[in-house]
């Protein structure tokens, strides 16, 4: 999706002016990758393209996803948009999902019994969780892949999953805003070759859980970046906010920035302390209005009390990496 909100796009042209650029004009790239001095890794261009689609539709239309690599000047390879499971981890059962033809007009036309129910602790309490992530998501409960997304692109769906456990526990999500020009963090839309897109996460579970500002969401992946003098670290927050988020027919030379995810980032005991707090969205700030996996459950999303939530920069951030500890 496409951010259209007016506060949005008021820091997006602020943005563009930063970067020498006018509104009007072609983005062009500034700066080298000797001039960053900070602690991502960078990479410039597309990727190589090292998996085709992971996800047909079959009854309608869906975006391309796949999966690239490129290397940073060191020789390092980094996988676009992401490292994933969606091969080969199981898969959440759909709210809605247009391409399995699984549609319902409300919670009350889904069978939620019938959801199996993933064991993480054998005397532990049942927890059903209501999940609606642009694009994609995997969600772990203390380090266990509980599910992953059905649709890694679009059509937007939404998803419903179960799990015992017993409390205290961490949920950890990998959320990931997918991308059709792997290694920029761009899609065709809006008239623009080259446009970045948004992401957006929002759960709740019926242990009264929620998603808030009370999580912690550490950024892995920001593309485009067109001038690298843009970004800056701060209190251990990645941030772009000086960047455009304008979208372009020319992008292809665009910056990357990447940064290694840790391999037990999903554990239950992860040092996580670092990690700046989720910002919060609001449902006209992500786009949601006329998306019927969302309007149709509104009352197990923001009616639950839960909030839409991401790192600082819901445009550029690409791969986002969630924890909530629940008491």
């Amino acid at each position: 999706m496409i951010i259209t909100n007016n506060r949005v796009l008021a820091l997006s042209s602020i943005a563009v002016l930063l970067a020498g650029c006018s509104p009007s004009s072609d983005l062009t790239v500034s700066g080298s990758v000797s001039d960053y001095k900070g602690s991502a890794s960078i990479t410039q261009g597309l990727a190589k393209t090292v998996e085709e689609n992971l996800f047909e539709c079959a009854n309608g239309r869906s975006r391309v996803a796949g999966i690239g690599e490129i290397a940073d000047a060191s020789g390092k390879v980094w996988t676009v948009p992401a490292q994933n499971h969606f091969t080969t981890a199981p898969k959440a059962v759909d709210l809605y999902e247009e391409c399995a033809n699984i549609t319902p007009e409300s919670i009350a036309d889904v069978d939620e019994d019938s959801v199996p129910v993933t064991i993480v602790d054998a005397n532990g309490e049942e927890i059903t969780g209501y999940i609606f992530a642009d694009n994609y998501f995997e969600l772990y409960i203390n380090g266990q892949l509980v599910a992953v997304d059905t649709v890694p692109f679009t059509p937007f769906n939404s998803s419903i999953v179960k799990f015992k456990v017993n409390k205290p526990y961490t949920i950890a999500v990998k959320v990931i805003d997918w991308e059709e020009n792997l290694g920029l963090g761009t899609e065709d839309n809006r008239g623009k070759a080259f446009h970045p897109g948004d992401g957006g996460f929002i759960a709740s579970f019926s242990d009264g859980t929620v998603t808030s500002s009370d999580w912690q969401a550490q950024t892995f992946y920001t593309a485009p970046v067109y001038d690298l003098s843009c970004l800056s670290e701060v209190d251990g927050k990645r941030l772009s906010e000086n960047c455009t988020t304008k979208g372009t027919d020319n992008g292809a030379n665009a910056y990357a920035a990447h940064w290694e995810t840790p391999s037990n980032w999903m554990a239950k005991d992860f040092d996580a302390v670092s990690w700046p707090q989720a910002t919060e969205y609001s449902e006209d700030e992500i786009g949601v209005n006329n998306k019927k996996s969302y309007m149709n459950f509104i009352e197990k999303f923001s009616g639950a009390g839960a909030s839409f939530i991401w790192s600082t920069n819901v445009v550029l951030d690409n791969e986002v990496l969630l924890r909530y500890e629940v008491k």
